[in-house]
């Protein structure tokens, strides 16, 4: 497989392990429910998903990321809010230290790639096995994108390289074409025979009525002949000429998109009686009423989910970048961002893949879009889905967090009390990133860091599985030992650390064991031990000292 050189590279292939790892500092908590897992981190991103790897990593069903498109534009230049030439002071710092004195020899390209290879590496470890990343993407760096993802993520889960419709006003820039697509490259964790989920399509069926209970029933009428406004329980429609016909309620019903969404009935000449239109209807028939005598054209339909097409438009209900910027706009009042994603294309790729309670991150989380797409899919279905975002420029509070607050209230103008566009309700944790967990100049245990944050990285690094918090989890917390950390594969763990204490593993600590604490082998992490060999192997303790058997992930 060819893989792709530049001036860096081998500074940053492995940079993922040097990363130092920070503890997450909650700040606060909006909505009424703390530790709901919907999570918020202001801080560089390559250190924020390091630092969720004890908690989530292959548990994250779907990734999606907009980084820099590298087109040269910065805030100085009259380009975006968001450094898209790599030009960021974190980032450019970051990269001095990395690659030092290279750093005037890379290009824009070379300083992309460095960025970009080890934030993809950990999102990689993220990643749940049956799970997919999306990567928003243009032409400036697609090609060098394909090949550093089929390096981390392997070529045979290369899923297929999307085009998404993001404008129906392209300009003309290079006097040669019009860009109207940009690109949303998905990879697979590994390979695996689900099947991505697309929009319904119909098939039509001439062999009666449906027998399915959830068919999909709708009332179509001609274009810009409706008056939805209701006035005495009566909708109006079919104004031909001077006549008009009545549509009354059966019981309270509301339209969307033209269409009556509840059953309803028809006043008027019809050549149904209604018992036989209560009938079709109650079938799922689709009637078009296009006639003065309402004379009604149908046709029975069947649903089932289509696999999505690699071109995506608003024939699939993907807004443009144009609808994007004008609801952000309409959320703040303002234009506070420049070029957002529509929520409707993330919430297309979600769909493709994710279940209700899934976890959906966004590394690159901008003005929160990502958020604003998961929270309209859990109020459309009554989902429990999560979102993670990760955010390092500083309006991470004031835009990316408020934009999701304002979402989960309801926003825009209105006449009445309520907002315009009704919140979808929620809570969500704000982090900025903490101190490290070691101590850079000393190698010990950083003691300004929280002691449940140490606790839940050691787990993490001895395990790799996620840190027992569950009460009465009887396979990871049986014990209710004031050192113990959980159980796995048969194994007890216990982290005798106090702050600014030496601790020692010796009979007295042995004697505050329990029944609960009855294993097949004890792993003990403390600062020094005086039990000899022989007594541990006969009682199958395992003693590691702090800080130096404790692993660097």
């Amino acid at each position: 497989m060819p893989t792709l050189n530049w001036i860096g590279k081998e500074k940053v292939v492995s940079h993922h392990l040097e990363v130092p790892y920070r503890v997450l500092d909650r700040k606060y908590t909006f909505g009424d429910t703390p530790d709901s897992g919907n999570m918020i981190i202001h801080g560089d991103n390559l250190e924020a998903l390091k630092a969720l790897l004890p908690e989530y990593e292959n548990r994250i069903k779907c990734i999606y990321i907009d980084p820099p498109y590298n087109t040269g534009a910065s805030p100085e230049n009259g380009g975006w809010i968001y450094y898209d030439n790599v030009n960021d002071p974190h980032i450019r710092k970051w990269l001095g230290k990395i690659v030092g004195a290279e750093l005037d020899d890379l290009s824009r390209h070379d300083k992309w790639l460095c960025m970009m290879y080890p934030r993809l590496v950990l999102l990689q470890k993220l990643l749940s096995d049956d799970g997919a990343i999306f990567i928003s993407i243009d032409d400036n760096e697609l090609a060098n994108l394909k090949l550093i993802c089929d390096e981390i993520f392997g070529s045979r889960n290369f899923v297929d390289l999307f085009s998404w419709n993001k404008t129906e006003t392209p300009a003309n820039l290079s006097h040669k074409s019009k860009k109207a697509v940009e690109y949303v490259l998905c990879y697979l964790k590994a390979p695996n025979t689900i099947k991505f989920k697309g929009l319904s399509k119909n098939s039509v069926s001439n062999n009666g009525l449906m027998n399915q209970t959830n068919a999909v029933h709708e009332l179509i009428f001609p274009p810009n002949q409706i008056d939805t406004n209701l006035k005495d329980g009566i909708y109006r429609a079919g104004k031909y000429g001077t006549d008009s016909y009545d549509i009354y309620l059966i019981e309270d019903t509301e339209v969307k998109d033209g269409f009556f969404i509840k059953p309803i009935k028809l006043k008027g000449k019809f050549k149904w009686g209604q018992d036989n239109l209560n009938k079709e209807i109650a079938a799922g028939t689709l009637v078009s009423i296009k006639t003065k005598a309402f004379s009604p054209s149908y046709e029975k339909r069947e649903y089932e989910p289509e696999v999505p097409w690699n071109y995506i438009s608003k024939k699939f209900g993907v807004q443009t970048n144009e609808n994007a910027s004008e609801e952000l706009t309409t959320i703040f009042g303002e234009k506070v961002f420049n070029f957002p994603k529509p929520p409707s294309l993330i919430e297309y790729l979600v769909n493709f893949l994710c279940d209700k309670s899934d976890i959906i991150l966004d590394s690159f989380a901008g003005s929160g879009t990502t958020a604003h797409a998961v929270l309209n899919l859990n109020k459309q279905d009554g989902g429990h889905r999560k979102f993670i975002l990760c955010e390092m420029c500083d309006y991470a509070e004031n835009i990316t967090a408020e934009r999701v607050r304002r979402v989960m209230k309801g926003y825009g103008a209105s006449t009445g009390s309520a907002p315009a566009v009704e919140g979808t309700g929620g809570s969500f944790d704000f982090y900025e990133l903490g101190e490290t967990i070691f101590d850079p100049a000393t190698g010990n245990l950083n003691d300004n860091a929280d002691t449940e944050q140490i606790r839940r990285y050691l787990w993490f690094s001895e395990t790799n599985a996620p840190y027992p918090t569950t009460e009465g989890d009887a396979m990871n917390r049986i014990s209710t030992h004031p050192y113990y950390l959980g159980t796995h594969q048969h194994n007890n763990y216990y982290f005798y650390y106090i702050k600014g204490e030496e601790t020692c593993l010796d009979w007295d600590f042995l004697n505050t064991f329990t029944e609960q604490d009855r294993a097949e082998m004890y792993i003990i992490y403390a600062d020094r031990c005086v039990l000899t060999e022989e007594e541990m192997m006969k009682l199958n303790i395992r003693f590691k000292k702090i800080p130096r058997d404790i692993k660097r992930v």
